[in-house]
Formats: C-alpha cells, sequence, structure tokens
C-alpha cells in the first residue's frame, strides 16, 4: 500500500468513528463449531445476517474477534488466520507459545531501556513487556487502525510517558532512523508468510542501524520454507551472521535473534542463572528457552533455514 493511499484510508477510517460510523458491533458467531460472540467495527444499523454471510464466505477483510468461554481471540478474514489469543481471566499472559519465546531477548539484555514493537496484534507482547519491564520505553507501531481500535477490547494500556501505539507503517518507520532501541521486535506477515517488504526496501539494513550498540533484532518466522529463506539468508548477511534461531514447536514456528555487535558471544554457562530469576519473576520457561537457543546455535539452525 502507498503511503498516500494509506494515509487516506486511515483518515477515511478516523472520520467514520468520529461520526459513529464504526462502533463495535456484536452479533452470535456465524462459523459452524466455533459458538460464540463476534465482534466487529461496524455501526449500530449493521445488517447481521449480511456481515454473517461475509464472515463465513471469507469475503470480510477487516479484522473481527471471536469471544468463548472466557477466550478472546483477534482473527484476520477468517477463522484460518488467528493474530492473538487473551485468556479473559488473566489478560496480561501470554497464550501463545511463540510469543513466550520471543521474550527470550532477556537472556541476552536482561534491562533494555527501550524497545520497539512491529505489530500490535491484541497487544500479547505490549502489555506483557509494560507490565514486567517498568524501566523501558516502549513503541508499538501498526499499519492498522482496525486493529488499534480494538485496544480496549484486549485491555492494551493507554498511552503514557513511556508507552505509546503509532498507527505508522513500520518499514517507512524504521526507514526514516528517528530512533534507537535495545530490542526491536518484529511480528510482520502478509498473505504469503513474511511481509515480502521486509525483503524489498532495506528494511534489515534499517533495523541494524536503529539499533543500540548491543542492540538485538527478535523476528517471528512462520510459513513455507522458500517464502522465508530469503528473509533469513537477508538478516544473516545484514547482521554478519551473528544470528541465532530458535524452534517453536508448539506453533510451528521459528525466531530468530540477531545480534548488532558483531563481536557478542552468548555466554551459555552464565544464562542459566539469568534464566531461572527471568522465571521466576515472569512465569515464562526461560531455562528452556536458553537451552533451545544453545541447540540452535551448535546446529547452526539460522544457516540452514536460510537455504
Amino acid at each position: 500500500m502507498t503511503n498516500s493511499k494509506h494515509e487516506a484510508d486511515v483518515a477515511a477510517r478516523r472520520m467514520d468513528r468520529a461520526q459513529g460510523r464504526g462502533g463495535v458491533f456484536e452479533l452470535p458467531s456465524p462459523f459452524p463449531g466455533e459458538p460464540g460472540i463476534v465482534r466487529l467495527l461496524e455501526p449500530a444499523f449493521s445488517q447481521a445476517e449480511e456481515l454473517s454471510e461475509r464472515l463465513v464466505s471469507g469475503e470480510y477483510r477487516k479484522p473481527f474477534v471471536l469471544e468463548h468461554e472466557g477466550m478472546c481471540a483477534l482473527y484476520f478474514g477468517s477463522l484460518r488466520f488467528q493474530q492473538s489469543a487473551m485468556q479473559m481471566a488473566a489478560p496480561h499472559a501470554l497464550e501463545v507459545a511463540y510469543t513466550q519465546g520471543m521474550m527470550a531477548f532477556l537472556l541476552f539484555n536482561p534491562r533494555p531501556r527501550a524497545m520497539t514493537l512491529l505489530g500490535l496484534g491484541g497487544g500479547s507482547l505490549a502489555k506483557f513487556c509494560y507490565r514486567h519491564l517498568p524501566a523501558t520505553s516502549i513503541t508499538v507501531l501498526e499499519l492498522d487502525p482496525d486493529v488499534i481500535a480494538f485496544r480496549d477490547v484486549f485491555q492494551v494500556p493507554q498511552d503514557d510517558s513511556r508507552f505509546r501505539v503509532v498507527c505508522a507503517d513500520a518499514v517507512d518507520h524504521v526507514g526514516a532512523g528517528a530512533e534507537r532501541c535495545d530490542v526491536l521486535m518484529v511480528d510482520l506477515f502478509d498473505e504469503d508468510g513474511v511481509a515480502g517488504a521486509l525483503t524489498r526496501s532495506g528494511f534489515y539494513r534499517d533495523a541494524r542501524a536503529m539499533l543500540s550498540g548491543s542492540g538485538v533484532m527478535v523476528m517471528n518466522i512462520a510459513g513455507d520454507k522458500a517464502s522465508y529463506a530469503p528473509h533469513v539468508a537477508l538478516v544473516r548477511e545484514v547482521f554478519d551472521d551473528n544470528v541465532i534461531a530458535m524452534s517453536v514447536r508448539e506453533d510451528g514456528n521459528y525466531l530468530l535473534f540477531a545480534f548488532k555487535n558483531a563481536g557478542f558471544e552468548p555466554r551459555w554457562k552464565w544464562m542459566k542463572s539469568i534464566a531461572r530469576e527471568l522465571q521466576g519473576r515472569m512465569g515464562l520457561d526461560f531455562p528452556r528457552f536458553a537451552q533451545l537457543l544453545e541447540r540452535g546455535q551448535a546446529m547452526r539452525l539460522a544457516q540452514r533455514m536460510s537455504y
């Protein structure tokens, strides 16, 4: 999407909401075998039957929420593309395995001063970091204003002195080089897998430049190897092959950890005590993350993923 088209689209959606045409519309789930309540960003006078037909056929192109038995999930287009999930009784927990694994960056930098998240979704990672890293400044970039409009449903914190959600194109924002961070979390996908724009825009070089001297980029990788291998190869090239991959078998995903400091070497023995401390503080299995990362480095998993 070009900048001008995106900006016009964002302006139109904001105008709709300002004029009362873009509230949250609820209807019973129309999906066979998937009971619950569906929430959509539609005006109150919308026709439930028409919306139901569009949802079931896959013609509904905006994000929507399905709530059932204490779980709340964000979807795009159809139930095949779940973006985020939240347990309503524990809204700050990380329900999806790969999001837990992305927090393994803390094994390398337990006290980041600033971090940037690319992609809001249901805000799982943003909420978790906001709660557990009180000394960290957090910026979240999200292209779709409809995703941001669901922030209250998913109990994403309001903007304050150390937390903000920005409606912007992540590639453009990173390319502008207006800020620095210690941690950059990348979770950007299109219909073909990892967002293709990332290999066509100089994004990875801009991302490396955005990081502080000891910064780390954490990236979610999923989809067919043919689609993600060029991304992994480019990350390896840009970061001088100082990249470690970790497998998340529960989701079928991989995570890349790319380090700006070319001389960085993980201190695996020292990391065990850090992992136990982080596990006690945050409730995630950091000792297992450390094992998976060490195994990934030993197996040269990132290198194998790139060809």
